[in-house]
């Protein structure tokens, strides 16, 4: 019973909690403790997935719920996962109750909104990695927008509500084209449904409906490269992790839009996605260098936050439009990676500004002498995200790289100077912010180290990190069951590269 239930009842719980969240009391620590209780339920409910997962089912979906809402147009309510969106259903778990520890004091005023906008924002999450009805996940979809942006806009450092309407538009006008298109194959085959498409559209890239199928794979294109978001398609990044509180930055690390490159391009219309498959290689490419020299210049650490982040997305489009096996094995790994990685990066961030105040690196400085547990972390995180061999970025990289090689080389090995310009960025900005020479601003104030609630935080992302780099045949078993059945024709076959990173530890 708790099978066939769990993804709805993971779904629903966080909206009826932002609705209980509104209704308490607004003085004292009611609307945090009541949503780090609730996010710690969700995290261990989300366990039950992975715990009860069927490891050797290679096709089709799991915690699958098929039930007629709609009778004209045709809308189910269909909800399911597989290797790939199981685990970011637990990842969503896992990161919620983070989120609300390291906002426990950066967020004082209107406290019940954000925390409610928070549990919103994790159904909508939610719902987009279970739909398999395209008109159910386009609402989940559309969903996550507001959340984000009035998070974004209401709680913003400066230029908030200028960053939070940026991000809107942005979001909001490819998705409209997109519901066309979803308009389009409903005209066309009479169903919504993920399964019954991909069957009905097979042949038809040749068929009389191939300008149509054009059109509407293009519009799906659009829209999830920009929440990614793709170079060039980007604008909204800088501002929207530069304003965004700590919590919310975490989600914005391009979770939903790779996710649904895979499940709503790549697998849906294969044939148009191994078309402009040679676009979003170089697009790919292109982004981790521009990235990568973007973050090599910044004195901003928020913005230097942003522009590694396209660079990290980037690398995850370059595995998945590679179209090999050991390629998207290490892309839909690195969704989590880089998520896990990017989101320690954002707390410890947020813990240096409740110090500081500030996120200029000219104004920071010799902080590891008067903070060295603070200093530790940072150059953990640091390390994993530049893919020190033994953590978490590493393998997935490594897939990335080594896979993509076998289709695109040349490009390829240009996209590999992401990684030392990665490690460049990254180091250069701990030396200067810790191990630099004292700034008078940092001297002139005394601050404490990190404390319980923020170790609470950061520490469990600090351990997957090394669980993740050391053991990642427990994640990658379930995610090679499935990731690689959604290229057209994948042009390697399982080369067990994954098992040879995993047995060199």
């Amino acid at each position: 019973m708790l099978n066939a239930s769990i993804l709805t009842w993971l779904t629903l719980l966080p909206a009826l909690g932002a609705v209980v969240v509104l209704l308490l009391p607004r003085r004292g620590r009611a609307p945090q403790i009541f949503s780090l209780l609730l996010t710690l339920f969700l995290f261990v409910l989300a366990l039950h997935l992975p715990a009860h997962f069927n490891y050797h089912q290679q096709q089709g979906f799991q915690y699958e719920l098929n039930v007629p809402w709609i009778s004209n147009p045709a809308i189910h309510y269909h909800v399911g996962v597989d290797g790939l969106s199981m685990w970011l259903v637990v990842l969503v778990s896992f990161l919620a109750p983070l989120g609300v520890l390291i906002s426990w004091r950066a967020i004082e005023d209107r406290k019940s909104e954000f925390y409610a906008l928070l549990l919103l924002q994790q159904t909508a999450m939610y719902g987009v990695f279970i739909a398999l009805d395209l008109l159910v996940y386009y609402a989940f979809w559309e969903l996550s927008i507001v959340p984000l942006a009035l998070l974004i806009g209401m709680y913003g450092r400066k230029n908030g509500r200028r960053a939070a309407i940026q991000f809107f538009l942005y979001a909001f006008i490819p998705s409209a084209l997109m519901l066309v298109g979803m308009l389009w194959l409903y005209a066309q085959t009479g169903t919504f449904d993920l399964v019954r498409l991909q069957q009905q559209l097979h042949g038809w890239s040749t068929g009389a409906h191939a300008t149509g199928l054009w059109f509407t794979s293009l519009a799906f294109l659009l829209a999830f490269a920009v929440k990614v978001p793709v170079f060039p398609l980007h604008g909204w990044l800088r501002d929207g992790i530069g304003e965004a509180p700590t919590a919310v930055a975490m989600i914005l690390a391009g979770k939903l839009g790779l996710y649904s490159l895979l499940r709503w391009h790549v697998a849906l219309f294969p044939t148009e996605a191994a078309h402009v498959a040679p676009l979003m290689v170089a697009l790919g490419a292109i982004g981790i260098l521009y990235g990568a020299m973007l973050a090599l210049v910044q004195t901003d650490l928020k913005r230097l936050a942003a522009y590694a982040t396209l660079s990290a997305v980037s690398f995850v489009v370059l595995g998945i439009y590679a179209f090999t096996t050991a390629s998207m094995d290490g892309a839909a790994y690195q969704i989590l990676n880089e998520s896990i990685s990017a989101s320690a990066f954002f707390m410890l961030l947020g813990i240096l500004y409740e110090r500081y105040g500030t996120y200029d690196m000219a104004q920071l400085g010799g902080i590891a002498a008067k903070l060295p547990r603070l200093a530790v972390l940072f150059v953990i995180t640091t390390l994993a995200l530049i893919g020190l061999p033994a953590l978490n970025n590493f393998v997935g990289e490594f897939l990335i790289l080594s896979g993509s090689f076998q289709t695109h080389a040349r490009i390829t090995a240009v996209a590999t100077l992401g990684v030392i310009f990665a490690a460049a960025y990254m180091l250069w900005m701990v030396q200067r912010v810790f191990y630099g020479a004292p700034s008078e601003h940092v001297m002139a104030l005394a601050r404490p180290d990190v404390n319980w609630r923020e170790r609470a935080a950061i520490w469990p992302t600090i351990v997957l990190m090394v669980a993740m780099g050391v053991a990642s045949m427990y994640w990658m078993h379930a995610i090679d069951l499935t990731v690689p059945n959604m290229a057209p024709n994948t042009a390697a076959t399982h080369t067990g590269i994954y098992v040879w990173v995993a047995s060199t530890r």
